[in-house]
């Protein structure tokens, strides 16, 4: 990422999350986004209150934003 948001998550509080967040699924394709960058796309529309189709050029695809936070969501 480029820019530095308000509601991005330092490294080192990532790194204690980094544990909780599930893995890639067995047997599709290698994930090859950058999970912390995919954290701080989700929190940024979450605290800033923003549309997922108005994410920053810097973040991930919003659609790939959106599909991890709907899958997250629904894994619980």
């Amino acid at each position: 990422m480029v820019k530095a948001y308000p509601s991005d998550l330092p490294s080192d509080q990532f790194d204690l999350l980094g544990d909780l967040l599930p893995p890639a699924k067995p047997g599709g394709c290698p994930r090859t986004v950058d999970i912390h960058a995919m954290l701080n796309a989700i929190l940024y529309v979450l605290v800033e209150g923003g549309r997922w189709r108005a994410l920053p050029g810097d973040f991930p695809p919003w659609q790939t934003v959106y599909t991890y936070f709907r899958n997250w969501r629904k894994d619980g």
